[in-house]
């Protein structure tokens, strides 16, 4: 490899760099993949190769090239052969006798010169820089000429455009006019991007043969494949690429290594600047990734064009996630008005307010505190009826089948990119092995033994069984369930600080300290909640991504779904633990007066307020939720990307030499400015946030309305922040064909059937809804509210009390004969004095009752949405077959038109052949018969694949 290299050129051509920063030196072979890496020299080491001299500093970058380079590296082949063999045959005792971390050098060294000499042998062309300093950061530079490119486009069958063009087939009527009026309505709010002259015709696309390479659209070699999927070629080589080093399969194995510190693909150029050139990167700047930009929609197409189709499909289901808040953050709206339209007419409220009534309360700690009136708290009972009021009924079940809806027009949507980004029939590519799992599998056949001559083909059969990866299934049950534990442990530690706070707020002294116990107790608890979430969301991130390598997956892909099942399992333990809480447990083991439950031996179990926990839900909720959204999700991703960046940039100017070239340092070319952003590593943190997200929309949307409306707030932020992340602090990621958004559609469907049942239980059980409808229908006089607060609350005599719980100079005492608790039991003069009364049992029958029918409804109802509304539109479906139809007939008609041209030239050629002489006839017919190996069978139509 080394004897590839050029020497620098003389004079002024020694400081010529790419004008462009995309490009070689020479401007003409752009760059597509760029390999990163630090190196450190030894003192005094010897030259890396014979008869190639140490660059000295003032020398050109030492390009490497093949396939018809220019330079020495192909004028002296007798020198490159000696050299190479020189260096192959060096004595293994020469690193031996060098220290630890220089013998690690030259190692890694060793493993970089094999590995890019086997990418100049798969075809590639590469320019690097010289190492003329004694440590610091160097790049190499791809370049993928045609016969590589359309080689592998042909291996990975990826759908290129072809001459053949088609009109859509638009649906008439009155969806038409609404389509054409919706679309003046809204241009002001489309991004202004380079659109297609005629909408309404589509390129025919076809998986690229170079047997058939005249049914392509190709104007320029140079320019028919994008930088995107340059790229993506390119990266599919360097993944396939082995060296013999370590048994080393690929890039990820060696940046595993150490040997390569990143591999990416370049940005097309800066995306702001006073320069005039305008470029997709800065395009996308402009009219997508700022604030600025808030009220556009999204450019997806140019989006996926850029980053590639996974990556276009996240913001495209993003975008339709958004869109669809604005209905139900409107109806959340109207709900929430609802409720302080009638909040003065809430008979209920009134009641509670009401201070003839004199419901003189139990003690709500022992000893310690008073009796107390029920009208004190009347302003948490009206702030109660504001989520807790019949049109929260209706709003859930409007919100599960605006799940279902969202859910269904995402698989429609889904589709439709599919057809017109070629997805369609996209087939699963093979992916190689994880580097941890080949090393895995190679410490199995070191450990049996097997790596012999004789048994080389089982070899390539063995893989990991279920047996070798026992102890790591063994570990990830034991520590998730740990985790788990771990979580209830923080909220069961939330709860007893619940307690203790209370018990000891109710011993001051200051009346005003024990009047606000309740509203401190509980305020104070959401948010040490919240940063108890905060903190182990960042731990569980961490442990569930060990556990899946713990486990050793074969693929990518396979690791990264299993990854997402385990981070989301844990967070979603962790967001929702204490809102679960609070919703079905709260209140529901606290015991009665007289026989209270205790922990402890001396604190009681806290209670609902008065009115019910529905409020104190809807506290919880809120904070946690924007909690999240506001700190997690936009100031952890604004913060922790800076930081690494300049913990980045401080840790590689500590490593670079002081005598760095200052030319370089002034100009930064591209590769330089990419590799100072972060590295992508994927899509999941973005996924997971909006999920859990998605969570606190549907799954407690009873208890708070205006859920729907904080996420759509957030949303509008989130798509300009992931936008700008990825436009200007990543580097630019590798692009993947993908037809859908994998799993994360099943975590949706399954938040959207368990929120059904949630919100069942939520109206059932944690609201007052079915109380009161079961006693305005069952028990009220005259069939209205009046009365309602006396019917839910129960007698208890105060002489009944356990001796030392009674309160210690309490101004009711002398007058106070019974107090009243909430709760359905038999009054103290009845023979089963404090038994559940019947009441209790009839209302405990309507909740599970309404919790099955609300189900089975909205069930039904979601079952009907998806039946009515195909996964497939009417009109994709349609122009998919078209398609279909279209490609043979073009294939019939350019196989005709070549048979034609076929035909004229023997005809030609016999003509010739009459009337030339002996040897213009022997040329001719040699002539036709290349001409006919070349372009192979023209009477098959089947496509053929070149051997590589």
């Amino acid at each position: 490899i080394i004897n590839n290299y050029l020497d620098g050129m003389q004079g002024g051509a020694m400081d010529k760099v790419s004008p462009s920063g995309m490009h070689f030196r020479d401007s003409r072979r752009k760059v597509d993949y760029v390999l990163a890496y630090h190196y450190r020299k030894r003192l005094g080491q010897h030259p890396p190769s014979v008869g190639s001299p140490e660059p000295t500093h003032g020398s050109a970058s030492l390009a490497l090239v093949s396939n018809g380079g220019t330079g020495k590296g192909h004028a002296e082949p007798q020198l490159q052969d000696s050299s190479q063999r020189a260096l192959r045959e060096q004595p293994e005792l020469e690193l031996m006798q060098l220290g630890p971390l220089d013998a690690l050098e030259e190692e890694k060294r060793l493993q970089r010169e094999e590995y890019e000499r086997n990418l100049v042998q798969a075809g590639l062309e590469i320019e690097k820089d010289p190492e003329n300093k004694s440590q610091g950061l160097s790049f190499v530079r791809i370049h993928a000429p045609w016969q590589v490119l359309s080689r592998e486009a042909e291996l990975l069958k990826i759908k290129m455009p072809t001459k053949k063009m088609y009109e859509i087939t638009e649906e008439g009527g009155i969806l038409k006019k609404l389509n054409e009026i919706w679309c003046k309505l809204t241009e002001p709010l489309q991004p202004q991007v380079p659109q297609q002259e005629n909408t309404n015709m589509k390129i025919l696309s076809y998986p690229f043969s170079r047997e058939k390479i005249y049914l392509y659209n190709i104007k320029d070699k140079d320019t028919f494949f994008d930088n995107a999927t340059r790229s993506r070629i390119v990266r599919e080589i360097l993944k396939r690429t082995s060296t013999k080093a370590r048994n080393s399969m690929g890039i990820s194995t060696l940046i595993a290594n150490n040997v390569y510190d990143a591999a990416y693909p370049l940005h097309d150029g800066e995306y702001e600047g006073q320069n005039d050139d305008m470029n997709e990167r800065k395009l996308l700047y402009r009219e997508w990734a700022r604030y600025g930009a808030f009220y556009k929609f999204q450019p997806i197409d140019l989006i996926r064009k850029y980053f590639g189709e996974k990556i276009g499909l996240y913001f495209a289901w993003l975008g339709l996630y958004t869109e669809f808040l604005i209905p139900s953050s409107v109806v959340g709206i109207i709900v929430f008005l609802y409720g302080c339209i009638t909040i003065e007419s809430d008979i209920p409220s009134k009641e509670m307010c009401d201070q003839s009534n004199a419901f003189t309360m139990c003690p709500l700690c022992d000893k310690f505190c008073d009796y107390w009136n029920l009208s004190s708290a009347c302003n948490t009972a009206r702030a109660s009826h504001l989520f807790d009021n019949p049109a929260t009924v209706f709003f859930s079940i409007f919100m599960a089948l605006w799940a279902t809806m969202f859910l269904e027009q995402w698989k429609r949507l889904q589709m439709r990119l599919s057809y017109f980004w070629d997805l369609t029939g996209l087939e699963e590519e093979e992916e190689h092995s994880r580097p941890e799992y080949e090393t895995k599998l190679l410490q199995k056949k070191l450990k049996n033994k097997s790596i012999t001559t004789e048994d080389s083909n089982k070899d390539e059969k063995e893989k990991l069984t279920w047996s070798d990866r026992m102890p790591g299934y063994a570990a990830n049950f034991g520590l998730i369930l740990f985790m788990i534990m771990m979580t209830f442990s923080a909220v069961f530690g939330v709860i007893l600080y619940r307690i203790t706070t209370a018990a000891a707020l109710s011993f001051s002294t200051n009346e005003t300290t024990r009047s606000n116990v309740r509203v401190t107790v509980t305020a104070t608890a959401v948010i040490i909640n919240l940063v108890v979430i905060l903190i182990l969301d960042e731990i569980y991130g961490a442990v569930a991504k060990w556990l899946t390598e713990i486990e050793v997956p074969k693929t990518e892909k396979t690791f990264e779904e299993r990854l997402i099942l385990k981070a989301f399992l844990l967070k979603f333990v962790n967001s929702y633990a204490p809102i679960f809480y609070v919703a079905f447990f709260k209140g529901r083991f606290v015991g009665r007066p007289g026989r209270y439950v205790y922990v402890f031996d001396g604190y009681r179990m806290e209670e609902c307020a008065p009115g019910g926990c529905l409020m104190e839900l809807c506290i919880q909720l809120s904070i946690i939720m924007l909690g999240k959204q506001l700190i997690q999700n936009n100031l952890f991703e604004i913060g922790i990307p800076k930081l690494k960046k300049l913990f980045r940039k401080l840790k590689d100017e500590r490593t670079e030499p002081k005598d760095m070239d200052t030319n370089q340092a002034k100009n930064p070319q591209q590769w330089d400015l990419d590799y100072i952003l972060e590295p992508f590593t994927g899509l999941t943190p973005e996924y997971m946030e909006m999920i859990i997200q998605f969570g606190f929309v549907t799954l407690f949307v009873a208890s708070f309305p205006l859920a729907p409306l904080f996420a759509l707030l957030n949303n509008i932020i989130e798509v300009r922040l992931d936008a700008k992340k990825f436009v200007t602090e990543l580097r630019r990621p590798d692009t993947v064909r993908e037809k859908d958004i994998g799993i994360w559609y099943n975590i949706l469907s399954c938040i959207g059937k368990l929120s059904v049942i949630i919100n069942a239980f939520v109206i059932a059980v944690t609201s007052d809804f079915i109380p009161r409808l079961m006693y305005q229908y069952a028990y009220s006089q005259n069939g209205t509210m009046h009365g309602f607060i006396n019917h839910t609350l129960s007698y208890f005599n105060v002489s009944h009390l356990k001796a030392g719980t009674q309160p210690e100079n309490s101004l009711f005492a002398q007058d106070v004969l019974y107090c009243r608790f909430k709760d359905y039991r038999e009054p103290p003069w009845s023979p089963n004095q404090y038994e559940f009364s019947k009441q209790y049992w009839a209302v405990l029958s309507a909740r599970l009752a309404f919790v099955i029918l609300f189900q089975n409804l909205v069930m039904f109802l979601n079952v009907l949405v998806d039946w009515l509304i195909p996964d497939i539109p009417k009109d994709i479906s349609e122009q998919i077959k078209k398609e279909k139809t279209l490609l043979v007939d073009f294939f019939l008609k350019e196989e005709h038109e070549k048979l034609k041209l076929i035909e004229s030239f023997i005809t030609r050629d016999r003509q010739k052949h009459k009337s030339g002489t002996k040897g213009e006839r022997i040329r001719a017919a040699s002539f036709c018969q290349l001409n006919r190996n070349r372009k192979g069978s023209f009477t098959s139509f089947s496509s053929q694949h070149t051997e590589v």
